[in-house]
């Protein structure tokens, strides 16, 4: 599967979002940089066939459709879209998740799949308070349970603060699974993964496939 934005925008002569091209595709991680408090969002949602952008195309596999897009694409913790509220815990955040997953989500469930991710020990404490690359395996373990989602959509890891390392890591490891992976962060994030594949570079290829995501994704923004 692979999803191309060509020259999408939103806005008045892009003041939203500026016209943007990039491409994620089935077993690639791809890191898109996208600043300002609401361009990231924005482009999370058009990227993820949950709002039509102004300008430009959205393709699948070649072929226009919003409505494939969206059940295809998960849209992974956009602010005030699809991020859970901050004082809810872990478990609650992972039962809401099972609902929607058509999975059991009583708390003999919800125990058994939080054991299974290793976040057993996190069950009652506020999502806020979770460590970033914790959060971002919770969140986007549970929404690949959901039946037909091949691709995630990752907005703004990086508000959360941490070492990007650290959730690009997460994000290649979902691609090496078999996912679509768009990953949309900001300016010191993609300079920050960029330095550690260059400095990895002599350790072999998987270095190399890094620092081509990134390039590939630096041309998006305009």
């Amino acid at each position: 599967m692979r999803v191309e934005l060509r020259g999408v925008s939103k806005g008045r002569n892009g003041q939203v979002l500026p016209a943007t091209t990039v491409g994620f595709e089935s077993g690639r991680a791809t890191l898109v940089r996208a600043e300002t408090e609401q361009r990231p969002t924005v482009l999370g949602l058009i990227a993820s066939g949950r709002m039509r952008p102004d300008t430009g195309t959205v393709t699948i596999d070649g072929r226009a459709g919003s409505g494939t897009i969206r059940r295809r694409i998960a849209l992974i913790d956009a602010p005030a879209v699809s991020d859970p509220a901050p004082d809810v815990t872990v478990a609650g955040v992972a039962a809401e998740e099972l609902v929607f997953a058509g999975i059991p989500s009583n708390p003999v469930s919800v125990a058994r799949w939080l054991d299974d991710l290793a976040l057993r020990q996190l069950a009652r404490h506020p999502i806020a308070t979770v460590a970033p690359a914790a959060r971002l395996r919770l969140l986007t373990e549970l929404a690949i349970l959901r039946d037909g989602v091949e691709g995630l959509v990752l907005v703004s890891p990086d508000r959360h603060g941490g070492d990007p390392v650290e959730w690009w890591t997460l994000a290649r490891d979902l691609a090496d699974r078999g996912f679509a992976v768009l990953v949309i962060a900001g300016d010191a994030s993609a300079a920050a993964i960029g330095a550690a594949a260059m400095l990895d570079r002599l350790n072999g290829p998987d270095a190399a496939d890094d620092a081509d995501d990134l390039l590939l994704a630096e041309g998006g923004l305009a």
